[in-house]
């Protein structure tokens, strides 16, 4: 194992996840069209902690085969891909959405893990542990063990705190999602006691989706021209509607104008570090239940930047 001090390991575990933040944030911005500044990641501040996890895993776990490659490079792909599942299935369980996805990529196992990445997280070990780690590792020796402490403390109060702050709009967002999915499911339920009212036959209703297929722009659109079209075969033929179907028509319509006014706040995402966090993560993915639901959201917040800009 490697003799480093707690410091020395903390000290490693937040230069990693800055230089993790680099790398991803200029990749991820150059990947833009047009290319533009992103600053990725789950934390607002300049770190990424899942490339500190992962690169303080790598020197463990390699640590016994320091003098084996391929027992080093097997050690990494075993140990890294272990942690990026952990990692995604528990942050999908707490947030219901996904920080990456590999649904699409050939041989992937939930989504969450795939070959070809496993694969390049060894090859990843051997170039950190041999060419990365080596200067820093010289460089972390120079640094003397109070000017270190000190360090160290100031990042952990910083990273701390922004974590805490983070890991309150990922709920948030989760929340937000969730309140856009009961908006959802209330207002198809309004489309289907609409069309009982107005005596729409079978063969003629559309073909319902379930609620978490669709946006809420959808139902909202649906619902307006079923109620336009109730009103106007109500003033047509009056006297073909039960006083009991018109007063339902018009208790739906009320709480139709209030599921809309509620979904648009809902997607109107004031907090400046909820707003970071979607846009700071452009190819996340909700999970099966609000999928539809998060990429409205994202809309929505990118729309809102766009007219900010303007």
């Amino acid at each position: 194992m490697y003799p480093y001090t707690m410091s020395q390991w903390l000290f490693l575990f937040y230069l990693y996840c800055f230089l993790g933040w680099c790398v991803e944030s200029t990749y991820v911005s150059l990947k833009e069209k047009p290319p533009h500044w992103i600053n990725r990641g789950f934390m607002r501040g300049p770190f990424l902690p899942l490339y500190g996890s992962g690169a303080i895993m790598m020197l463990v776990v390699s640590a016994p085969f320091q003098h084996n490659v391929f027992l080093t490079y097997v050690a990494g792909c075993i140990g890294a891909t272990i942690l990026e599942y952990i990692t995604g299935v528990t942050m999908e369980a707490l947030f219901k959405v996904r920080y990456w996805d590999y649904s699409n990529v050939p041989f992937n196992f939930q989504g969450h893990i795939c070959l070809g990445t496993t694969l390049s997280w060894g090859f990843l070990t051997i170039f950190m542990t041999r060419v990365i780690h080596k200067p820093i590792e010289g460089v972390l020796y120079m640094i003397p063990a109070g000017l270190l402490a000190v360090i160290v403390f100031i990042l952990t109060v910083c990273i701390a705190g922004d974590f805490a702050l983070s890991f309150r709009a990922a709920l948030d967002i989760r929340d937000i999602l969730l309140a856009m999915e009961k908006v959802k499911e209330e207002m198809a339920h309004m489309q289907k006691r609409l069309d009982v009212i107005a005596a729409v036959r079978e063969e003629e209703r559309e073909q319902y989706r379930s609620a978490a297929e669709m946006r809420i722009g959808e139902l909202t659109e649906s619902i307006e021209a079923k109620l336009h079209s109730l009103r106007e075969k109500m003033q047509i033929h009056p006297g073909e509607y039960l006083e009991s179907a018109i007063n339902e028509a018009l208790e739906i319509r009320d709480r139709f104008l209030h599921a809309s006014y509620h979904a648009s706040e809902l997607k109107t995402v004031r907090d400046h570090w909820k707003r970071g966090m979607i846009l700071g993560n452009p190819s996340m993915r909700g999970s099966k239940k609000v999928s539809y639901s998060l990429e409205e959201l994202k809309d929505a917040v990118k729309e809102k930047l766009k007219y900010n800009r303007e």
